[in-house]
């Protein structure tokens, strides 16, 4: 079978570009309140996962140990993470903010043997008896304490390290040969549509992500990248990219300090942003604010700068973003660059892509008159089918499963990149996955429903989960939510069911925009809006029987990316209010 393993990537890149900067990542202000970084450069990127690898390798986190990864973004988080990979070691990744419940039953779940992590991450693993019968090693990062069992203490004092791995420091580590299909990682998703599960992933999967990202969006090396969301800044050294890392609270894009998107940018001529819709509406947004205030242009190079000409592009997903966030933050770039918006999942990304310049000037009209979110075309390489849709497990494929163009159906996707299964969770796999007897791989149903249009255009109508059924019809969240967010006056909507007297009824919760200024204009009165909205869904037959509507202060919102609506709650939520 074939041998790959990303951290391949980062050696080549330290064989042919030694001194270029791999990652930077914020330390400090200087006396002017400039942010200082600290950084690594390819070689030295290298040489510390090596160093790392040694020191893991020689207390036992080799091949496949799955081994629990909580440090925050840092320097150390890179070279750790590399180092697992180099030794082919199973890195466990679950994201802190689903909860110490959640937390808890996923690392039980996943059973890992060795436990990497800051102090923070110690404390809590004690206290709330973190995966305590499957334990072997612990490494400690940052502050000395006796937790038992091997450690690595102080991963940045290279001295300490050095002194009980002499004999192998001063070589150079090659890449454990791992087989294309070996567990690479499991990487938990954020539970934000259901119970938090571990994707299994391969280093066949990975490479296929890396092949598939350069190939969409035509990434070249040398470039720099500035990453919102870590994770993805693992794919710098494959991309051969320079990744940034802003200061900012990575649980909270949403809430974001403009200035420290803004700052790098312009500071070191940032070619690659990758943030989701809720981090572009605030920085677009703050943009506005500073662009139109007076008329006055910026009066440093710390501020915002009328078009940052150095962005060829711009990246965002973790939920639909809506043409009017596109639409604000696209003025800022050069004509020539635009804000992508892959559509995938953790199981499976990328699928699709589209880009800014078809949606403002073509698909989000018919977004506004019910036709859904067009995600564009599959990427090369994946393979994208609609299928009937249904709740029940399917156990192998069919071409005869699939719909006719133009028929809103179930997406199922097949590809490198699929994830093949849910570690431990056989149940959730035999609903997520279709066994393709040709080849013997799973095809991923993504949970999500749509269709492809006479150009070939995938169109995204929502999640399966959150379709409403009533005695009349069945409504798709995205094609109905897509008419009523065209309003001016409204930020983003949310269609839930409601069971009144036994019938269920479709409720469309509003958020309305924020008034910024007295300068907008007079605020429209909830009755007078609501008027409006039942005007405008009377122009279309999807949405004409939508007559009920309730303003909703700030909708609940995914953790990771702060842009998936919480439907579910809302819906609790609704009852309540009518009822």
């Amino acid at each position: 079978m074939p041998t790959v393993n990303i951290a391949s990537h980062l050696k080549d890149m330290a064989q042919h570009h030694p001194d270029q900067l791999a990652v930077m990542f914020p330390a400090s202000r200087d006396g002017k309140g400039q942010t200082e970084y600290s950084s690594f450069t390819y070689k030295k990127l290298d040489e510390e996962s090596d160093f790392l690898a040694a020191g893991l390798d020689a207390i036992g986190i080799g091949r496949g140990v799955k081994t629990v990864l909580m440090v925050p973004p840092s320097l150390e988080f890179f070279s750790l993470t590399f180092a697992l990979f180099k030794v082919g070691a199973v890195p466990v990744l679950v994201d802190p903010g689903i909860g110490i419940k959640n937390l808890g039953k996923c690392l039980k779940e996943a059973e890992p043997e060795a436990f990497i992590g800051i102090t923070k991450a110690h404390v809590a693993r004690l206290l709330f008896g973190w995966a305590k019968k499957s334990l072997k090693q612990l490494v400690t990062v940052g502050h000395r304490f006796g937790w038992g069992g091997h450690r690595l203490t102080q991963v940045t004092d290279i001295g300490r390290l050095r002194q009980s791995n002499s004999a192998r420091s001063n070589e150079q580590r090659k890449a454990a040969e791992t087989e294309i299909d070996e567990t690479a990682a499991i990487l938990f998703t954020s539970g934000s549509t259901g119970v938090p599960k571990g994707a299994v992933y391969s280093h066949g999967n990975f490479a296929a992500q890396v092949a598939a990202l350069k190939q969409a969006f035509g990434i070249e090396p040398g470039e720099i990248d500035l990453c919102t969301f870590p994770l993805f800044a693992l794919f710098a050294p494959a991309l051969g990219m320079t990744a940034v890392i802003p200061r900012m609270d990575f649980t909270k894009p949403a809430t974001v300090d403009p200035r420290e998107i803004a700052e790098p940018i312009a500071r070191f001529g940032i070619n690659n942003l990758f943030g989701s819709p809720a981090l572009l509406n605030r920085v677009g947004r703050a943009l506005k604010s500073k662009h139109t205030k007076d008329g006055k242009e910026p009066s440093s190079s710390t501020e915002f700068t009328p078009i940052w000409t150095s962005l060829r592009r711009v990246l965002s997903a973790g939920a639909p973003v809506s043409p009017a966030i596109l639409e604000r933050f696209s003025k800022y770039l050069s004509a020539d660059s635009q804000i992508y918006t892959p559509y995938g999942a953790t199981e499976s990304l990328p699928v699709a892509v589209i880009g800014s310049h078809e949606i403002l000037r073509e698909t989000r009209h018919l977004t506004a008159q019910g036709s859904g979110t067009c995600v564009g075309r599959p990427v090369e390489s994946v393979e994208v089918r609609i299928i009937g849709i249904t709740d029940d497990p399917i156990g192998d494929w069919s071409d005869q499963l699939c719909l006719p163009r133009g028929q809103i159906g179930e997406i199922v996707v097949n590809g490198p990149m699929v994830t093949q299964q849910y570690y431990k969770r056989p149940d959730l796999t035999s609903i997520a996955k279709i066994r393709d007897p040709v080849t013997g791989r799973m095809r991923h149903r993504m949970g999500d429903v749509g269709y492809f249009d006479d150009q070939g255009r995938l169109w995204f109508c929502g999640r399966k989960s959150h379709r409403v059924v009533t005695a009349e019809r069945t409504y798709f969240t995205e094609p109905v939510e897509g008419v009523f967010n065209a309003h001016p006056a409204v930020f983003r909507t949310a269609l839930v069911g409601v069971v009144r007297a036994g019938n269920t009824d479709p409720v469309l919760c509003v958020e309305r925009e924020p008034q910024h200024s007295p300068n907008e204009g007079p605020r429209l009165s909830d009755q007078k809006l609501i008027a409006e909205l039942r005007a405008l869904g009377n122009r279309f037959e999807l949405t004409r029987s939508i007559q009920t509507f309730l303003f909703h202060p700030s909708f609940p919102v995914d953790i990771r990316h702060n842009s998936k609506i919480f439907r579910e709650k809302l819906a609790v939520w609704a009852t309540s209010i009518i009822k």
